[in-house]
């Protein structure tokens, strides 16, 4: 076993290897996948002295369980937990010296959905298509964890300087640019999104946000042939329930495009839980067109 490496002790929910993506394959249907909340990713990276796309891991709602097998680096951010180093606890959004053979445990989300832990030299999967990350979808990258894995780290460099950045609370609201899809809703259900407040379903994951409220009313019948889907967009299915296409999304998808989430609201999404309210706020796209159209 490398001694530059982690062992997997307990495994949580869903806990993958994630880095910032292999963009640039859609056409060959290969979605971006990545860290859904990137900028908690980077944070913990730049903590301990990583590169920001350096892979590390993404855990989902009750953490993970590790066991270092050389001392390191580690820091974890995004949603806020309980984490400790052989059985102390240490600061959450720092980084934090980890003797060989210490167990690193990162406890339930206390706030928050998914929490992200950096290991200085970040974790050495072998990368496909550029990226450590892992698809759920399609199947690339690495498996989700599971005990027993162990998982190689490249070589730490210097530790970096004490910095200031701190997490930041992110308000529930999804700010929303419309189209390309809008002409396929009434003018009236274009604007009732604008402040509509709904509530994230069960049956979210890493594909896709689901959400749950007053249904989106279409004003076409029938179904678009499929064209390609982006990160962010809002797909209204024919139950009218909005679902939001996060980091393993399809890169195609047949129903209308009604909106595109902007990306700095990302995040948000990535840390709503099963019964959070989120918010929607029309701010640009076909906004304009909507608010020239007619009422019926």
């Amino acid at each position: 076993m490398s001694e530059r490496s982690l062992e997997v002790l307990a495994p949580g929910a869903l806990t993958t290897v994630q880095d910032l993506g292999r963009p640039g394959y859609a056409h060959l249907g290969v979605t971006r996948s990545g860290a859904l909340d990137r900028p908690a990713l980077r944070l913990a990276n730049r903590l301990v002295g990583n590169a920001e796309d350096a892979a590390g891991l993404e855990t989902t709602l009750d953490g993970v369980g590790l066991r270092a097998m050389q001392s390191c680096r580690i820091a974890v951010t995004g949603a806020e937990a309980l984490v400790t180093v052989a059985g102390r606890a240490i600061a959450w959004g720092s980084a934090v010296p980890v003797p060989a053979g210490a167990e690193v445990v990162v406890g339930p989300a206390l706030r928050g959905l998914r929490s992200y832990v950096a290991v200085a030299g970040g974790i050495e999967v072998e990368a496909v298509l550029g990226s450590r990350s892992t698809d759920l979808l399609s199947g690339l990258g690495p498996p989700p964890l599971t005990a027993g894995a162990v998982l190689p780290l490249g070589l730490a460099g210097d530790a970096p300087d004490e910095g200031s950045a701190v997490p930041r609370v992110r308000d529930a609201v999804l700010h929303l640019d419309l189209g390309p899809r809008a002409d396929w809703f009434s003018a009236d259900a274009l604007a009732a999104l604008e402040g509509a407040t709904y509530e994230v379903g069960s049956a979210s994951n890493r594909i896709g946000l689901r959400l749950t409220g007053a249904p989106v009313e279409r004003e076409r019948g029938g179904e678009l042939p499929t064209e390609p889907m982006v990160l962010g967009a809002v797909q209204v299915p024919p139950s009218g329930q909005p679902v939001v296409f996060l980091a393993d999304h399809p890169t195609t998808g047949g129903y209308p495009v009604i909106g595109v989430v902007r990306e700095a609201d990302l995040p948000v999404c990535a840390q709503a839980r099963p019964g959070d309210r989120l918010t929607l706020r029309v701010v640009g796209g076909a906004a304009a067109e909507r608010d020239r159209r007619p009422r019926s």
